[in-house]
């Protein structure tokens, strides 16, 4: 039986959608006010940084994959695309579609597995998954399956936590494995979900293995952005076959 990392823990494959699925039950209704309060509303800023390098034009199609309370997609719509999104998580999926109506936009919200997308193969102009990418089980899987929705000349998106600046290591190790869960359980009542953020943070591919990783899912002219002393990364390729 084959295993996996689920933050610090290895766990059967198989467990680990489930498991994550339980986490992000649990936080989905203070996740916007954690996100704000735990990055110091920097995620704002990254998330707005994401969607510049996207460079996605009116009419485009846009996927956005592990959507969440929608962020990317809502910003997305406003440039005037076509925006679909998708989570694993039918609770994360509702507050992001919600969000989405609130903000006077529809979009389409399907529930389905990044890494078996059910979508014809060149449908859309730009995919994007903001911080969803290190929760996936076999992440290759899933950057293959989100190349192969892309048409010719597309672009994927990989916004996610990445490795930070060494000498600041020490500190970032205090703030995001003490203070983090410590803030979980007072404001939404759940340490072990933001212990295991901050573990899954650590189990996650640096920058340049990232980066290996679109080479091989078929994606080229590969680079990423460093944002907060490599905290947060953004990942771009383009399919261009």
């Amino acid at each position: 039986m084959t295993d996996t990392h689920f933050g610090f823990e290895r766990v059967p494959e198989q467990d680990k959608a489930r498991r994550v699925g339980e986490v992000f039950d649990r936080v989905a209704r203070r996740y916007d006010l954690m996100n704000d309060l735990m990055s110091f509303g920097l995620h704002r800023l990254w998330k707005a940084f994401a969607v510049q390098i996207a460079r996605v034009r009116a009419g485009e199609r846009v996927l956005d994959v592990a959507s969440g309370s929608g962020d990317l997609a809502r910003a997305f719509a406003a440039r005037g695309a076509e925006v679909c999104m998708t989570d694993i998580n039918g609770a994360m999926l509702a507050r992001g579609r919600d969000r989405m109506a609130d903000a006077g936009r529809l979009a389409p919200a399907v529930q389905c597995d990044a890494e078996r997308l059910p979508f014809r193969a060149a449908s859309f102009d730009c995919v994007s998954v903001g911080f969803g990418l290190r929760n996936m089980t076999r992440k290759e899987a899933a950057l293959a399956d989100m190349a192969r929705v892309l048409k010719p000349g597309g672009r994927l998106l990989v916004l996610e936590f990445s490795h930070i600046w060494k000498p600041l290591q020490k500190p970032y190790d205090l703030y995001s494995l003490h203070v983090l869960p410590w803030l979980g359980a007072r404001v939404a009542g759940d340490a072990a979900a933001y212990r295991y953020l901050a573990e899954s943070i650590r189990m996650h591919p640096d920058q340049v293995s990232l980066a290996a990783m679109l080479r091989r899912a078929g994606l080229e002219q590969v680079e990423y952005f460093n944002l907060a002393a490599g905290a947060v990364a953004v990942h771009r390729g383009y399919k261009l076959g």
